[in-house]
């Protein structure tokens, strides 16, 4: 699903910073991927340069067969649109929309019918367990319906792909275990491969991987904490 060769990403100036250094790894299909390290060890440059966001200096990248460096902007478009779906810690809903409408956003720009987005976005919601919250704005909602509603729009065009940035970070002990759960079932009901950055271990031991990043590096690659 995912295959990143020789990943590097440096940012020049007076003092030149090289935030990635030569990362590789795959990630088959299907699978749930933490990854881990502190601050500054390139995890947040890496998961921008896995979601098309940012270029790497080097290497390359390859998501369901397609490589993104040989993408131009509006093909790094298409390919975010139509393969990736993404998480954030801090929600991202746009407040003057409803849940529902915030989970039918991705269709209506993909060009489906209004009708036939709004029903399929009820349907993940109720999924989520917020089909009697669709018509609130978010600040009507807590952090935790908040980012059931980002994960329902993350997953909206059924991506092969979802990048989860701390998804957790914002929330409670209670409501971030709640939210993990959600997301496990979720992403095993529609095989999704998911990539995630997280401090947290907690959400780390809901995934089957784990990688740890230190210094730009790709320091260890395996199934423990």
């Amino acid at each position: 699903m995912l295959h990143v060769s020789g990943v590097t990403k440096s940012y020049l100036g007076k003092n030149t910073v090289h935030a990635l250094r030569g990362v590789t790894f795959t990630v088959e299909r299907g699978a749930m991927v933490a990854m881990m390290g502190p601050s500054g060890s390139g995890k947040s440059t890496l998961l921008n340069i896995l979601g098309g966001l940012d270029r790497p200096t080097a290497g390359s990248v390859t998501i369901d067969g397609a490589d993104l460096t040989t993408l131009d902007d509006d093909g790094l478009t298409r390919l975010r649109r139509q393969k990736i779906g993404f998480i954030f810690q801090f929600f991202n809903l746009l407040p003057t929309l409803s849940a529902l409408e915030n989970t039918a956003l991705p269709l209506h720009l993909a060009g489906i019918a209004r009708k036939e987005a709004g029903l399929r976005a009820s349907e993940l919601l109720e999924l989520v367990g917020l089909g009697g919250r669709a018509l609130h704005l978010p600040d009507e909602l807590s952090g935790g319906e908040q980012q059931r509603v980002a994960m329902a729009r993350a997953l909206a065009l059924r991506p092969p792909l979802i990048l989860a940035d701390e998804p957790t970070g914002n929330l409670d002990s209670r409501n971030g275990e709640e939210v993990l759960s959600l997301f496990k079932a979720l992403q095993s009901r529609f095989a999704t491969t998911v990539v995630m950055v997280t401090h947290d271990s907690n959400a780390a031991a809901h995934c089957s991987r784990i990688l740890r990043m230190q210094d730009g590096c790709l320091i260890e690659d395996g199934t423990s904490l």
